[in-house]
């Protein structure tokens, strides 16, 4: 079967309401992006980035997949489909995608400020006072600026397997994530999906740029993908 891997970005989420990651001015949601996402951010003002992500999980049961998410979980049928993703929604798999990767964490999880490695699952408001079982306080399970991307490796892992690769609604340029391009070999078909691509067809040897949204240019590239 036929290995699909798909890098996905704010671009997919966003046609199901949800914000990008940051505007033009370089704000989130009306905050500059380093004080709801880094450590030291959190270290200054705990609660407001507390507040910040507990807006962002209450939006999630507000909204639902839309069509890009829905046709890519649809490929799994005849395909072998793995999503990376630089979201911390879980659109994806609300839609029924069974193989995804969040490289920059999830928002329906939290983590122990003092093992990381202890994370829980987290539908509710996040509050100054919740710990963890050793008394330490949790956090949002989101990589924030300055911090190490713990599934890097495991993306890489599948971007290499890739018999054609498909980037959607990201620009490439946040990384490591953009890095992940370079892990698939010379000869693997690539497609990019954005309706303002920031590619050109000299940058891959076999790039095929769909400009289009993620909802109609999954549906494009499907087209192009059964014609193989």
């Amino acid at each position: 079967m036929k290995k699909i891997v798909v890098l996905t970005g704010a671009g997919v989420s966003a046609e199901s309401g949800i914000s990008t990651f940051r505007d033009a001015d370089g704000l989130w949601e009306g905050h500059d992006v380093m004080e709801v996402a880094s450590p030291q951010g959190f270290k200054r003002n705990p609660e407001l980035v507390l507040d910040f992500y507990n807006q962002r999980r209450r939006q999630l049961f507000q909204v639902k997949p839309n069509n890009a998410h829905i046709q890519l979980a649809e490929l799994e049928v005849d395909y072998d489909v793995s999503i990376v993703t630089q979201n911390v929604d879980d659109l994806h798999e609300r839609a029924g995608s069974t193989k995804v990767t969040h490289l920059h964490g999830e928002l329906r999880k939290v983590r122990s400020t003092f093992d990381e490695q202890l994370v829980m699952d987290w539908d509710k408001d996040l509050n100054l006072g919740d710990l963890c079982e050793h008394n330490h306080q949790l956090r949002p399970h989101i990589v924030w600026f300055g911090e190490m991307v713990p599934m890097l490796d495991t993306a890489i892992n599948i971007t290499q397997k890739a018999d054609v690769l498909v980037i959607i609604g990201t620009s490439m340029q946040v990384y490591p994530a953009a890095s992940l391009v370079n892990f698939v070999s010379h000869e693997t078909p690539i497609f990019f999906i954005d309706p303002k691509p920031n590619v050109n067809s000299n940058q891959f040897a076999n790039l095929t740029i769909i400009e289009d949204k993620a909802t109609t240019g999954v549906t494009r590239f499907i087209e192009l993908l059964k014609k193989r």
